[in-house]
């Protein structure tokens, strides 16, 4: 069997075939980074890591960028609030950011662009759609796309733009011929910091959020390209708005194959920043060792919603347990992997069939149980590999389940092993807390964010919330 992928603007699953044989390029939406990243992130970064992962053992030379959004409203925003450069808030962020995914097993992209090293290229883009009439210049300086002289508008989303102007409840902006307009390029603003603008033949801007996307994927993997992914939420309309700014310029497929992860849900809604109903991948960590916390993500397919919950995780870590146990005490045989063998030809064909990692997963159970009979070292050895292919069970049995109970954060960025989770407030008094609030507070406003984020996250360790806002900074027990 061949891979085959969903995709998601034909929708139907196709037989994948890359445009170079041999070789796949693919590009997946980041971060953008002005705070920690939430599940929600870890969910999407998951995924498509077992999606490069898979490519990788399938024998595919793989081209993976994935970028990083470093210009953008939050991000200028959060800079101005704490008083500090874009450039600084974002190279924080963005430290923070790879230690997460480092501690849960992300592999690196092969290019990883900041859309702040692209505004070039997304001029460049801008202008060839203003001269093909598909983008204008509106009152303020703005440049905006028109959205209905581009005859393919809809086609990833299944929507006429009669349904999407139904549905859009925002009134006509000033500057906009229609409210399905979006912004290629955004007129700057005097409150706004100097490193948040260029120099442009339309004055004095930055770069809409759609267009960044547009030009560091063609840039880095060229006008077509094999997959293009990203979260369900990008579905419609950033993701529209690539294929409407990349086909409308270049005239030819901007992506083969769509693929779309499912959301991370709490209590049935999505679990976002916007609606406050998230949790950090550190404070998730302060309970559940990180593995534990990449396998819950993964072992439910990529494109199914995902409930989270303490309870869910402590399933996943009871069952990574039984998989470590199987290998406990055995020296697996290091090994190729032989696809030929039946355990090793099921896990194949789950993973072929769009990444089915329940099936994958479902594999390595029963290959698991193999090992418990016989404790054969060339059926461990074959466990491990598999477990590879995921990014699971490449640890030493005994340390794992030895100790790594869960992950907490001792410093920006530092993640110390200990031996209880921190429940609560451990040890610190309201006369305490307020102290570490005004130190903060006080690091805040000698611009020393270094200092701030570690008060904070030392804090976060022993189960202290620190939630900020106009007005102040207020504190709440975790639970």
């Amino acid at each position: 069997m061949s891979l085959r992928i969903y995709n998601t603007l034909t929708r139907a699953a196709e037989d994948f075939s890359p445009l170079e044989p041999g070789h796949v390029r693919m590009y997946v939406c980041g971060i953008t980074v002005y705070d920690f990243c939430h599940v929600g992130h870890a969910r999407a970064n998951v995924a498509f890591d077992v999606v490069q992962r898979w490519l990788k053992a399938s024998g595919y030379q793989l081209t993976f960028v994935r970028n990083i959004t470093d210009i953008e409203d939050k991000i200028i925003r959060r800079a101005v609030e704490n008083g500090e450069t874009v450039r600084a808030l974002t190279d924080r962020m963005i430290a923070e950011m790879y230690r997460d995914f480092d501690a849960l097993g992300i592999e690196r992209p092969t290019h990883d662009p900041r859309a702040t090293d692209h505004v070039p290229q997304m001029l460049d883009i801008v202008r060839q759609l203003e001269d093909k009439g598909l983008a204008y210049r509106a009152a303020g300086g703005d440049v905006n796309y028109a959205v209905r002289r581009f005859p393919g508008y809809g086609k990833l989303s299944g929507k006429s733009l009669d349904e999407l102007h139904a549905g859009e409840r925002v009134a006509v902006l000033a500057g906009k011929e229609d409210p399905l307009d979006f912004v290629l390029w955004k007129a700057a603003k005097p409150t706004e910091p100097a490193d948040a603008q260029w120099d442009s033949s339309y004055g004095r801007g930055r770069p809409g959020w759609h267009i960044e996307c547009s030009a560091m994927a063609c840039a880095l993997l060229g006008k077509t390209f094999d997959i293009h992914g990203g979260g369900a939420d990008l579905q419609f309309p950033h993701h529209e708005n690539e294929i409407a700014q990349s086909e409308g310029a270049y005239g030819q497929p901007l992506a083969r194959y769509w693929m779309h992860n499912g959301f991370v849900n709490i209590d049935n809604e999505k679990m976002s920043k916007s609606l406050g109903n998230f949790f950090t991948i550190r404070e998730v960590l302060k309970k559940f060792d990180a593995e534990t916390l990449r396998f819950f993500l993964m072992r439910a397919h990529y494109r199914s919603a995902l409930n989270y919950s303490d309870v869910h995780l402590d399933d996943a870590r009871g069952a990574l347990k039984r998989l470590y146990t199987a290998i406990e005490g055995v020296a697996p045989a290091q090994r190729a992997i032989d696809w030929s063998d039946p355990y090793a030809a099921r896990f194949k064909a789950a993973m072929d069939n769009d990444f089915a990692t329940p099936e994958a997963v479902a594999v390595l159970f029963e290959l698991a149980a193999e090992v418990n009979r016989g404790k054969s070292a060339q059926m461990a050895g074959l466990l491990k590999a598999l477990g590879a292919c995921l990014g699971i069970l490449q640890g030493d049995p005994k340390e794992w389940k030895k100790g790594r109970s869960y992950v907490s954060i001792a410093q920006p960025g530092h993640y110390s092993i200990t031996g209880q989770p921190a429940f609560g407030r451990v040890g610190l008094t309201d006369e305490a807390i307020d102290q570490y609030i005004a130190e903060r507070a006080a690091a805040k406003k000698a611009k020393n964010f270094a200092e701030a984020d570690r008060i904070r996250n030392e804090l976060l360790a022993q189960g202290v919330v620190l939630k900020d806002s106009p007005a102040g900074t207020t504190w709440e027990a975790g639970t």
